[in-house]
């Protein structure tokens, strides 16, 4: 027997369609600790407030690196710049959870923080989980900042019509 694959209906594909024409910054989400290492490219990712430091990241409840990253509860937030789009699709996917650090080379940094840190980020927040919500298929994972690393002003990385586009600082500024 066939599995029950439910159809998106024609608000779901609207929607979807919709969210291709939102920008967003791509982020790859990483954690250690006792439930292992993980690493999830997200970008649905935004500050809340800076009284405590602290920032949102959704993650499909699906995903192999969802209840690590929330049971580890210590994470860091790297902000990808214009040079990691290869880095951002292995981690979305493209290499097995397994490889994908070994596959991204000498890229990760442990002596800042007890998570890996992307060395040459746009930025990196490490911090703590302190609250989840569920909405859906996603949960969405509030972090408070312990510590931010910020990158040289290289530009950055955004997703936009289903692909990755990459944009630099404006000369000048």
């Amino acid at each position: 027997m066939a599995p029950n694959i439910t159809q998106p209906t024609p608000t779901q594909r609207e929607f979807r369609a919709a969210m291709a024409n939102l920008s967003a910054g791509v982020n790859i989400v990483t954690t250690d600790g006792p439930r292992g290492r993980a690493g999830i490219t997200v970008s649905a990712v935004c500050s809340v407030t800076d009284t405590p430091p602290t920032m949102l990241v959704c993650v499909n409840r699906s995903s192999r690196s969802h209840d690590i990253l929330r049971d580890n509860e210590r994470v860091c937030v790297n902000v990808l710049g214009p040079g990691h789009q290869d880095m951002a699709l292995a981690f979305a996917g493209g290499v097995p959870p397994e490889e994908r650090f070994s596959a991204s080379g000498d890229g990760w940094d442990h002596s800042f923080a007890d998570v890996p840190v992307l060395k040459g980020s746009a930025a990196s927040i490490v911090g703590h989980i302190t609250g989840t919500a569920t909405q859906g298929s996603h949960s969405v994972l509030f972090i408070e900042a312990d510590r931010v690393i910020v990158g040289e002003d290289s530009g950055g990385l955004v997703y936009f019509q289903r692909q990755f586009h990459p944009i630099s600082t404006p000369l000048g500024a």
